[in-house]
C-alpha cells in the first residue's frame, strides 16, 4: 500500500520551474504502468504541468513531466531520500548503453530530485529500452516501457488544457499524437514503414553443422542479418531454418563452410528441484561486458507459470538478453534454455509484493521434440562428475553466441 500511496504523493510533490505547490491530478494519463494528469499551481489556480509516474522494484519512482511552457523534466522520487530543499546534483544518464547525457536535478521536495530534460533527451528516452542513472555513487537501472506513448500522452495533456482548461480535462491518452513526433520532428522511418532498433539475445550450438539453438522472441521481427558472435570473434551471418513460436525456440544454422568442434550436448536423464543449475548470456549487451555473464542457482520447481510443465521455474539471476542460452547442470550438460523472468513490476503493482528470483527455462523435452522436428543431429549425455562452475563456462565458450540483429519497434515490444 505504501508503494501506492506514494505513487500519488510524488504526483501531487512533482515541482516545475520552482512551482511551490501542485493540486491535482485533473484528467488522466494512463499507460502502460505510467498514471498521471495534469496539475494546477495551489497558489494561483493556473495550470502548470501535465506529469505521469511509474514504480520500480529498486524502490524509484520516476516522474516524467512537462510544464505549461513546453519544459520537459525527469524527477527521481523515493521515500527513503533525504535531500536538502535546494540540494543539487549531477545524474548522468545512458541510453540502450550508448547515448549518454548529464542531467542536473535539484531537490524541491526532500524525498525527490528534478531534473530539465533537453529535447534530444526526450527523443532518446522516448525510444530507448533501458536507461542506467548514476549519481555519484549510486547506479540505478530502470527498464523503460510505454515511454513514446506517455510522452505523447503529457505532450498531448499540455496542449489540450491549455486550449480547453483544466475543467474539461479528460482522458489524455486518446488522441495522442503518434510518439516518433511529440518531442520534435523525428528521422523518417525504413523503407518498410517501421522503425527499426537493435536486440540481442544469447544462442548455443547443438551440432558439428552449426546448428544453433535460441529463442523464438530473440529472432521474432529481425529484418535484415540475423547474427551470431563468438566472444572475441568475427560476427558470422545465420540464417532460420525453423521455429516454434508455442514453444519459443528457434533454430538457426551458421554457413556450411564453418564447423564446429565443440558444442552443447543435452542431458539424457531428468532433472530434479533442488538441483543446482548454470545459466550463461549476455544480458544488457552493450552495457555490460563484452563477455558473456555467468549466474548459479537451483531448480525450485519443475512446472512454469500455472503448472506448465514445458517450463522449469530457475532461481538463478537472468536479464534481458539472457534469452535463448543455455541453463547447464553441474556436469556441463544442457537441462533448459533460459527464456525469460517474471515481470516483477506488473507483479508488484498488482499484489504489493516484489517476487525475488522467479526465471523459467524451457525443458529438454521439449527442446529434444523441436530438434527432431527439425533434423538435427544432436548429441545426448548423461551427467558425469561434477566440474566447477568456471569449468562449465570455460567449456561453453566455443559454442555460445550473442544473437543480434535490427528488428521493428513493434516486434521488439513483443518481447
Amino acid at each position: 500500500m505504501w508503494r501506492k500511496s506514494f505513487v500519488a504523493a510524488a504526483l501531487v510533490q512533482v515541482i516545475i520551474a520552482g512551482t511551490a505547490n501542485a493540486k491535482g491530478p485533473f484528467g488522466s494519463v494512463n499507460v502502460g504502468n505510467w498514471i498521471g494528469g495534469a496539475f494546477s499551481n495551489d497558489e494561483t489556480g493556473t495550470f502548470s504541468h501535465c506529469a505521469a509516474t511509474t514504480p520500480y522494484a529498486n524502490g524509484v519512482i520516476l516522474v516524467v513531466s512537462q510544464n505549461a511552457a513546453g519544459t520537459w523534466s525527469l524527477a527521481f522520487a523515493s521515500p527513503s531520500y533525504r535531500f536538502n530543499k535546494g540540494e543539487n546534483a549531477a545524474i548522468d544518464v545512458t541510453f540502450d548503453g550508448q547515448e549518454q547525457a548529464r542531467l542536473y536535478a535539484t531537490a524541491y521536495q526532500s524525498n525527490m530530485l528534478t531534473a530539465i530534460m533537453p529535447l534530444n533527451v526526450v527523443r532518446t528516452f522516448q525510444k530507448a529500452s533501458l536507461m542506467v542513472a548514476t549519481a555519484g555513487r549510486s547506479v540505478l537501472n530502470f527498464d523503460l516501457t510505454s515511454t513514446g506513448p506517455v510522452i505523447a500522452a503529457l505532450a498531448n495533456c499540455v496542449t489540450r488544457v491549455k486550449a480547453d482548461g483544466l475543467e474539461k480535462a479528460g482522458d489524455f491518452t486518446k488522441g495522442a499524437a503518434k510518439p516518433a513526433a511529440t518531442a520534435e520532428k523525428q528521422a523518417s522511418p525504413p523503407a518498410s514503414g517501421k522503425p527499426a532498433k537493435a536486440k540481442s539475445g544469447t544462442g548455443f550450438v547443438v551440432s558439428a553443422n552449426g546448428h544453433v539453438v535460441t529463442n523464438n522472441h530473440v529472432i521474432d521481427g529481425c529484418v535484415g542479418d540475423i547474427k551470431g558472435n563468438l566472444t572475441g570473434e568475427a560476427p558470422l551471418v545465420l540464417r532460420v531454418v525453423s521455429s516454434d513460436a508455442t514453444n519459443d525456440l528457434a533454430l538457426l544454422q551458421a554457413p556450411s563452410t564453418v564447423t564446429f568442434k565443440e558444442f552443447a550436448r543435452i542431458r539424457d536423464r531428468s532433472i530434479r528441484s533442488g538441483d543446482s543449475v548454470v545459466a550463461i548470456g549476455f544480458p544488457y549487451h552493450g552495457l555490460l561486458s563484452s563477455d558473456f555473464t555467468v549466474t548459479t542457482g537451483i531448480v525450485s520447481s519443475l512446472s512454469g507459470m500455472r503448472n506448465d510443465s514445458r517450463f522449469l521455474q530457475i532461481s538463478a539471476p537472468v536479464q534481458p538478453g539472457n534469452s535463448g542460452g543455455p541453463l547447464f547442470d553441474t556436469t556441463g550438460q544442457i537441462v533448459g534454455v533460459v527464456t525469460g523472468k517474471l515481470d516483477s513490476l506488473r507483479i508488484a503493482v498488482a499484489t504489493g509484493n516484489i517476487p525475488e528470483n522467479i526465471n523459467f527455462a524451457i525443458k529438454t523435452g521439449a527442446l529434444r521434440d523441436f530438434l527432431d522436428n527439425s533434423v538435427v543431429p544432436y548429441q545426448t549425455a548423461e551427467p558425469k562428475s561434477e566440474l566447477k562452475t568456471t569449468d562449465i563456462a570455460g567449456n561453453a565458450r566455443p559454442y555460445t553466441m550473442l544473437i543480434s540483429c535490427n528488428a521493428t519497434e513493434q516486434a521488439d515490444a513483443k518481447r
